[in-house]
């Protein structure tokens, strides 16, 4: 009787192991985040860095940021508020989300959609910050929120938060 309750108990351990990383392999999926509504797409930075380099017409606005930070969610209205009112200047706002991965289902992805965030936004996934945080810039700390404006003929990187009119009169800079 011990030895067939002990194989059950085994045999239960094993299962819960099986499931944990059935779970774990839905949350990302071909670069994807499943399990929701929404399709996150996910990067490393090697993956992500032609985000950074675009040599077309446009003008980018990459804001670095997180659910945890408090100034990011503050000024991700303004970044919604320009895309909104520059879409049609060809101007491209993306949102690059520096969550951890195990947030991404929890807590990102339900932020994005409770928000109705209409810019695009990725998640970039690369624990080697040390490595890809001087390629975006090399005075960057590493801090967020974060910034980067670039056209192909200007480049502009922030390290700051920005208020609306801020954030316009940059983008502006880019324009003329």
């Amino acid at each position: 009787m011990y030895v067939r309750l002990l194989s059950v108990f085994f045999i239960f351990l094993l299962s819960c192991k099986d499931e944990i990383k059935k779970d774990e392999l839905s949350v990302i999926d071909n670069n994807k985040v499943t399990e929701s509504n929404y399709d996150l797409e996910v990067y490393d930075f090697k993956g992500f860095e032609k985000f950074l380099n675009q040599s077309d017409d446009k003008v980018y606005v990459v804001n670095f940021w997180a659910t945890w930070c408090a100034p990011c969610i503050k000024e991700l209205p303004y970044f919604e508020a320009l895309n909104e009112s520059y879409s049609n200047k060809n101007v491209e706002v993306l949102l690059v989300s520096l969550d951890f991965p195990k947030n991404y289902e929890k807590k990102l992805v339900p932020y994005i959609e409770k928000e109705h965030l209409k810019s695009k936004v990725i998640a970039l996934n690369d624990p080697d910050a040390n490595s890809w945080i001087q390629k975006v810039n090399e005075d960057w700390s590493g801090a967020i929120p974060a910034t980067l404006i670039y056209s192909k003929n200007k480049r502009q990187f922030y390290e700051k938060s920005f208020s609306y009119d801020e954030l316009k009169t940059e983008v502006e800079q880019f324009l003329n």
